[in-house]
């Protein structure tokens, strides 16, 4: 089972997860790149989930972890994460931009339906 696997995109255009990944050692992004394969090809077994989004743990070295969210069948990489040191304030983060999407998915949602009503 295939599962779309998104990155979050705010208003300002900018990238949560492309400006943490992009920071990230060759030897890293590409355990976070096979992570993400993994994802869309349906394997969510690293995924722990609570609090409305997940939290995919890699089991390599100081315990990378990635933010996301369902979002019907679509994966919402909310944020790209980080290591189990900063594991409260990066799942603070992915969080607030959780709270952050479903607000925008909300209004798009109201514009949308107001559009149809006129």
């Amino acid at each position: 089972m295939a599962i779309k696997v998104e990155e979050y995109i705010r208003e300002d255009a900018s990238n949560p997860y492309k400006e943490w990944f992009d920071g990230l050692s060759s030897q890293v992004a590409a355990k976070v790149t096979v992570a993400k394969l993994r994802m869309e090809l349906g394997n969510t077994s690293s995924i722990k989930w609570f609090d409305g989004m997940g939290e995919y743990v890699i089991d390599w070295g100081p315990g990378y972890r990635i933010y996301l969210a369902k979002d019907g069948d679509t994966f919402i990489v909310l944020f790209g994460g980080g290591t189990k040191r900063g594991q409260q304030r990066d799942i603070d983060k992915a969080k607030a931009l959780l709270v952050e999407y479903k607000a925008r998915k909300k209004a798009m949602t109201t514009k949308s339906s107001n559009k149809h009503k006129g």
